[in-house]
């Protein structure tokens, strides 16, 4: 692919697009307008919810981590065991199994409590004992004997006190605010955020332990996760507002239980961006008894991203999950779980605990808290850092301005070069800072903003500019040689009909022996003979890159130089002219053979300052040049008739065409005009003159020099050996005449050596 190079100072940039450039603005102001919050747009904000899960879809390790297991209450062990909710004594027995026998080191229950256990019939056995049996003492005494077998909540917080054990609970939106057992402390006062407003998650009720299980296990945490407006589960708050206290969530109380419990302090942003109003937290830092610190980054909700690890469940390879009924009743070899991290759930669908996540549509809720904990211990967590807004706006500004300035100036197929470098590269480094360090910044509004300007662009050069480029092609295409339309074309606002005053190089090309045509052909004969020369002579100034500017009768007028700017318009008016003449020698072969009469032409060539532009009246306007040097070359073309050449051209050509070579026919003053002009005829480009032209043309500028000395007796010697090399040549014969006349009159001091003509 070639460099993309822009045309241009940038001044003349902005001042020749600026209506493009202005448009192709608009999809960034309206993103920036998104980004900034005044013009939030949903579909960008699910976009980019779409781009986050394809990202994390593609970057998951998909590796299986050892250190966390769980224990998966599914349908084998509903089977083996009975429905949900099982007895406390089952789930004592589970406790026991996990830390007796297997050695684990932490559990967490991704479940709730929040009832008492009646399937024992205990409840019933009491109020008995308090009713119709209160007098029975052998009732009284055998109740007394079973009580402790019997009351499973009693067993189940047997089984929890004293253990590293998290429960879960939850916390509700409920307009009612209802609430049932009893919460843990709370891990942060009221006060610990210094009076600023930070936002995070509230709640208004929750569903927890009943209070003998929270008393023989007080560390618990909730186990909500943030449902985005798709559905989809992408983030778990880290820590949840409930009534001006502050609360942990699961996963976090598990991954503090197993670091030693460390304080829960706030991570205000650093000092240079503090501000009393800033309304959210930079992490949230765990401060342990020797000072240090660990944060945990969250975002504006005091929330963080799940580190999803792969397509989550039995099958899915990212945590191992063993059947409840099978550690309940021991058939775990001892020490198969030994110092892992346990967290108790379910797959069952009908315990309702499967989640809509980016990676699977059916994902167990238990495994996302691991994907958590695991994230946590790894120092692996994606963050929504609090320069997410500054950063997309100066990505948006930064690209929306190469695009809107760039593409303006560039063709089709450019524009769309520049357009896939920068959408790859705000993909690249997306997907980059997100791989290297796990930053997610939002990537949508640039995206759609470079796709958007790179459409409006191609729909304004379509719709706006290819009207004008067409109007352009219309207004010059009977004039100017396709290639140059073309050339046009593709900066039509360089291009206009105003007329300016610019150097450039004129044809006049006349038809020689018209009138006797007229006398022997017929006038469709004449007009068809016509209309053959001037179409083959006019293909030859169009493939030059010649202007026609007008036929007038048997003779065709036109010029180099405009309107497209052609620096050596001179020599290909020379290279023209010699072109035609070969053609014309083609054209007298095919009559002779046809038996149509011969033809000639005689070709005037002026190079100076001339008026080019659209001229005319009224009613009849065209692109055409005038001025004096367009008359000079008018009248050029009528002196090659008197010196029997078929191109004569002027000095100023001659100087701008060094690459042929040239025979000075005289100087001479036209009429209407006082400066005297050296006139010349080009015998060919240079690498193709013979020896003896070269000898010949030596020896006329010998003679030439001695003519207007007024040295006869040299100028004769010199028109001998002339008239031997080419006796028959018109311009030696012209010459010889002239010497005879001048030998004749007496010497002249004042005489320059010029010749006046006083007709056209």
């Amino acid at each position: 692919m070639g460099r993309i190079r822009l045309r241009g100072q940038p001044q003349q940039i902005l001042l020749k697009h600026w209506p493009r450039i202005a448009v192709s603005l608009i999809p960034l102001f309206l993103a920036l307008l998104h980004a900034v919050g005044v013009l939030p747009m949903g579909v960008l904000n699910r976009l980019d919810d779409i781009i986050y899960d394809a990202r994390l879809r593609a970057t998951m390790p998909r590796t299986l981590d050892e250190r966390i297991v769980i224990i998966d209450v599914d349908e084998k062990s509903l089977a083996q065991i009975g429905q949900w909710p099982w007895s406390r004594n089952h789930l004592a027995k589970l406790v026991d199994e996990l830390f007796e026998r297997q050695h684990i080191s932490v559990a967490g229950f991704d479940m709730v409590f929040a009832e008492h256990d009646h399937s024992s019939g205990l409840e019933n056995l009491r109020e008995l004992a308090q009713t119709e049996l209160r007098d029975d003492a052998a009732f009284q005494a055998q109740l007394q004997r079973l009580e402790p077998t019997l009351d499973r909540d009693q067993q189940f917080a047997q089984a929890l006190k004293q253990r590293p054990v998290v429960l879960g609970y939850y916390f509700t939106a409920d307009r009612d605010g209802r609430k049932s057992g009893v919460l843990p402390q709370p891990v942060m006062q009221a006060d610990a955020l210094l009076g600023r407003k930070i936002e995070m998650t509230q709640w208004t009720g929750y569903g927890s332990s009943i209070p003998q299980l929270a008393a023989a296990a007080p560390q618990a945490g909730f186990f909500n996760a943030l449902t985005d407006s798709d559905g989809v589960v992408r983030a778990i708050p880290l820590i949840a507002k409930y009534q001006g206290q502050y609360y942990e969530s699961l996963a976090l109380a598990v991954f503090r239980l197993l670091t030693g419990l460390p304080r829960v302090e706030p991570g205000f942003p650093s000092e240079r961006f503090l501000r009393r109003d800033y309304p959210r937290l930079e992490n949230v830092r765990l401060k342990r008894e020797d000072g240090k610190a660990l944060g945990i980054p969250v975002d504006a909700r005091v929330a963080t991203l799940v580190p999803y690890r792969g397509l989550g469940g039995v099958t899915g390879g990212s945590f191992r999950y063993y059947p409840a009924a099978d550690v309940l009743n021991g058939r775990l070899p001892p020490n198969t779980l030994k110092d892992k991290i346990v967290l108790v759930g379910t797959t069952t669908p009908g315990l309702m605990d499967l989640r809509v996540t980016p990676v699977n549509e059916a994902y167990p809720g238990v495994e996302a808290h691991a994907n958590l904990i695991a994230g946590m211990i790894d120092g692996n967590l994606p963050i929504k850092p609090d320069f997410t807004i500054g950063f997309e706006v100066v990505m948006l500004i930064l690209s929306g301005l190469v695009l809107a300035l760039g593409l303006p100036t560039l063709s089709a197929q450019r524009a769309l070069a520049l357009s896939s470098v920068v959408i790859l590269g705000l993909i690249g480094l997306n997907l980059g800072l997100f791989i290297g360090q796990g930053i997610v910044l939002p990537v949508a509004s640039s995206l759609v903003m470079a796709f958007a300007t790179f459409a409006v662009n191609m729909s304004y050069g379509y719709l706006v500019e290819s009207r004008s480029k067409r109007e352009l092609a219309q207004l010059f295409g009977t004039y100017v040689p396709p290639e140059l339309v073309d050339e046009m074309v593709k900066d039509p606002d360089s291009y206009s009909m105003q007329a300016t005053e610019r150097e450039l190089t004129v044809m006049f090309c006349d038809m020689r022996g018209f009138t006797r045509l007229s006398e022997e052909l017929e006038p469709l004969q004449l007009q068809a003979l016509l209309n053959t020369v001037f179409s083959r002579l006019t293909q030859i100034i169009r493939s030059h890159r010649g202007t026609i500017d007008k036929y007038m009768g048997d003779c065709v007028m036109a010029f180099w130089g405009a309107p497209v700017e052609t620096p050596n318009h001179a020599d290909l008016a020379v290279s023209t002219a010699l072109a035609m003449i070969r053609e014309v020698i083609l054209i007298n072969q095919e009559h002779q053979a046809r038996g149509l009469p011969a033809i000639g032409v005689g070709i005037g060539l002026h190079t100076g300052q001339m008026m080019v532009g659209d001229m005319g009246s009224d009613m009849r306007r065209s692109y055409t040049v005038i001025g004096d040097a367009v008359n000079l070359g008018s009248r050029l073309e009528g002196l090659s008739k008197a010196y029997g050449c078929e191109i004569i051209a002027s000095e100023t050509t001659r100087r701008q065409a060094p690459n042929f070579v040239w025979q000075e026919l005289d100087r001479v003053r036209v009429k209407g005009r006082e400066q005297p002009v050296s006139i010349y005829r080009p015998e060919a480009a240079g690498h193709s003159v013979s020896p003896k032209k070269v000898t010949e043309l030596t020896a006329w500028s010998g003679f030439l020099r001695t003519y207007r000395a007024q040295n006869w007796e040299q100028c004769d010697v010199y028109l001998l050996n002339l008239m031997r090399l080419d006796a028959k040549n018109y311009l030696y014969q012209l010459y010889s005449q002239r010497l005879a006349l001048r030998k004749s009159l007496p010497l002249d001091p004042s005489w320059d050596g010029i010749t006046d003509f006083e007709t056209k």
